[in-house]
């Protein structure tokens, strides 16, 4: 018996190696990492729904992940499933007294979207709705006894023996139908419209449920979503119609006041304001004009407010990497945090709260919790789930916030990822994760995703830097106004300045520096392969920016475009536009490039990323490879392209940035279908 336990000890010290490796988070892991992606409270606060997103397996029907419903108590944190296995369920809400859940869901190949419920002790789900074409957002009556929702005008009778015909032809944002707003009576069963002529995006209902607050604009066009939504006041009985805030730029969300005499507001502060940055309350009085409740000089991002009550409201804000909940007065004046990310050790979402306002649900995320349920009581966040209790098991490389001073002095935050085994005496690869948007930042929740794989990077060995470059939201209006009318110019030179920063401190290997990204990010690192060379040996870049001229002309959100970034009609601006696009400097290139992408991406047209890569080759540029994505837009949403990207970037990576090979040899194996998971014939 001793020497059996002698020899198992031999072959776990000789297998200590093998045994780490195995332990530090793998691409596939990534993929298949569960997240609770909604947390709603009940009524009464004894229950909280919750979806839970389950990653496809690489072996089933391509498509995206599939979303559960479950229910945890908050007294004896038990949690069951109410829909599992190959379900897609979305807005879960509860019925106002408590009985049910409500949620939307499609069952049956050809059906559309509709919104069911499920009583709260269980049962078989019951069909609430049965809209012509899916529906696209609802709410409860607050009687319990309607459900109001939007869907999209469904076709005439002439329009559909057209289309039977062949004669569906597509009239370039022309002959839109507009997303109409109905409300149903569940006893009766009958539907009215209360909407027309106009596009409703979301909508709330007041406390006695006699008016209905709405998000609309004059085209149902993503951009007129973006540009030129305003709230509008529905009248439910009259079904009469009158603009009530008119917001200059970027609509946020909306919610009234208990007794119906205010609207609180989230919007951008003017036209050219690019996100949703400040909070406002608007009295329902005539010739009452709106208030910003913001902080002055807000060193952060207002992006979501609700009620507390009559006179208090809450909001929730991104400031730096972290989160917080604060309260202010509609009458002005210091807020009073409630909720700090910097205590709670997690990033929070949008709470939803009890009647009694004393619980609150969240989904909370850090650097070692993908997304988990919380209860939050006072000040104080409990975490209820565990979606992956393996990553108990695994090895992570340490995260945590990092600020260098750019060129100018001004300081520059973002989030870190050191490799696993840190060592400080070693400079390191580097890999670079720049967000799109740039309307965006990166808080300090968990960053792993197919597209930007950080704890795999640092499984094997690599730093991995996620820079809040400036032009990000979360640091205060004029931070985030940088790049307006300077595209490339400021924000991009402080991502050069983290990696000076970086490499000049001896934390990183000057030589081994890779870096990537989407959307904005994907400009980014078409940027740094092409006017930044010299800073990376290696760039991934996803569905991104290669030439500012022809990307006004494709893009999906031209007047989001003009009013919020460029500043200036293309008209104005052909020379700056032309100098700031990484195709002007495509010839100089010494940066091994991938380029991929969706595509049918409506966002940045797929001809983005096919102009870098024509510009590349027709100057002989020895590694440029580009790969695309059939039926994917602006990101990919089906397991099996999430699980080539997770690869083929990790793999170029490694194969430039890690070990060196040359730009002039062979480019890293074209086909990885050997790592998909799946079974293939030899």
């Amino acid at each position: 018996m001793l020497a059996i336990k002698t020899l198992c000890v031999a072959i776990l010290i000789g297998m200590g190696g093998a045994l780490m490796a195995q332990d530090v988070m793998t691409p596939d892991e990534i993929i298949n990492t569960k997240r609770v992606t909604s947390s709603v409270i009940s009524p009464d606060g004894a229950h909280i729904a919750y979806t839970l997103s389950i990653p496809r397996a690489a072996t089933d029907k391509a498509g995206g992940a599939y979303a559960e419903l479950h229910v945890i108590s908050t007294k004896s944190g038990d949690s069951r499933p109410f829909l599992s296995g190959k379900v897609n369920v979305s807005s879960v809400k509860w019925k106002p007294d408590g009985s049910a859940i409500s949620f939307m869901m499609t069952r049956g190949a050809k059906s559309k979207r509709q919104v069911w419920s499920i009583p709260v002790d269980g049962g078989e789900a019951t069909q609430l709705t049965h809209s012509q074409n899916s529906v696209l957002v609802y709410q409860w009556h607050p009687s319990g006894q309607k459900i109001g929702y939007v869907a999209t005008e469904p076709a005439t009778e002439r329009e559909a023996a057209l289309k039977a015909k062949g004669y569906s032809f597509i009239y370039y944002e022309e002959n839109l139908k507009h997303r109409n707003l109905y409300l149903k009576d569940l006893s009766s069963g009958n539907v009215e419209q209360l909407s027309s002529d106009m596009t409703v995006w979301d909508f709330v209902f007041s406390a006695d449920g006699s008016k209905i607050a709405a998000g609309m604009s004059k085209q149902n066009l993503i951009d007129h979503r973006y540009a030129f939504q305003k709230i509008y006041l529905v009248d439910v009985a009259s079904k009469s119609t009158s603009l009530l805030v008119d917001n200059p730029g970027k609509l946020g969300n909306y919610a009234f006041s208990p007794d119906g005499k205010n609207i609180a507001y989230t919007a951008a502060s003017t036209q050219a304001d690019h996100a949703v940055s400040s909070v406002y309350v608007q009295s329902l009085a005539a010739s009452s004009s709106p208030v910003n409740l913001t902080v002055p000089n807000f060193v952060g991002h207002a992006q979501w407010v609700k009620w507390k009550n009559n006179s208090t409201i809450y909001y929730r804000s991104n400031e730096g990497v972290t989160t917080t909940l604060s309260e202010v007065s509609i009458r002005g004046g210091k807020r009073k945090i409630v909720l700090d990310s910097k205590n709670t050790g997690a990033i929070f979402t949008n709470p939803t709260s009890s009647k009694n306002g004393k619980m609150m649900a969240v989904v909370g995320s850090s650097g070692t919790v993908p997304g988990d349920v919380y209860l939050v009581t006072g000040k104080n966040m409990k975490r209820l789930t565990d979606s992956n209790p393996w990553l108990a098991n695994k090895k992570l490389g340490k995260q945590a916030p990092l600020r260098y001073p750019a060129r100018d002095g001004k300081e520059i935050e973002g989030i870190m990822i050191y490799p696993v085994d840190y060592d400080n005496t070693k400079a390191y690869p580097l890999v670079v994760i720049v967000h799109g948007g740039p309307e965006a930042n990166y808080s300090n929740g968990w960053l792993n995703r197919y597209a930007n794989p950080g704890q795999a990077l640092a499984g094997k060995g690599y730093l991995v830097f996620y820079p809040n470059y400036r032009s990000s939201t979360g640091y205060g209006i004029e931070f985030g106004a940088t790049g307006y009318n300077d595209a490339a110019g400021v924000e991009f030179d402080d991502i050069a300045d983290g990696i000076d920063y970086l490499t000049r401190e001896g934390i990183a290997d000057k030589k081994r520096v890779g870096l990537g990204g989407g959307s904005y990010g994907g400009f980014a690192s078409a940027w740094f392969a092409t006017r930044y060379t010299n800073y990376v040996r290696a760039v991934c870049m996803f569905v991104g920016i290669s030439n500012l001229i022809s990307k006004r002309g494709t893009t999906d959100i031209p007047y989001e475009e003009l009013y919020v970034h460029s500043g200036k009609k293309l008209e104005e601006m052909w020379e700056q536009s032309l100098q700031r696009s990484p195709i002007f400097y495509a010839h100089q290139s010494k940066t091994a490039t991938l380029i991929y992408g969706g595509a049918d991406d409506t966002r940045v047209h797929p001809s983005q990323s096919l102009e870098l890569y024509r510009r590349m080759k027709m100057n002989d540029h020895p590694a440029v490879r580009l790969v695309q994505y059939p039926g994917e837009g602006h990101g990919n949403r089906k397991q099996v392209g999430q699980i080539d990207v997770v690869h083929r970037i990790i793999d170029w990576y490694d194969w430039y940035v890690k070990d060196l090979k040359p730009l002039d040899g062979p480019m890293p194996p074209l086909d990885i279908s050997d790592k998909y998971g799946v079974d293939l014939p030899e």
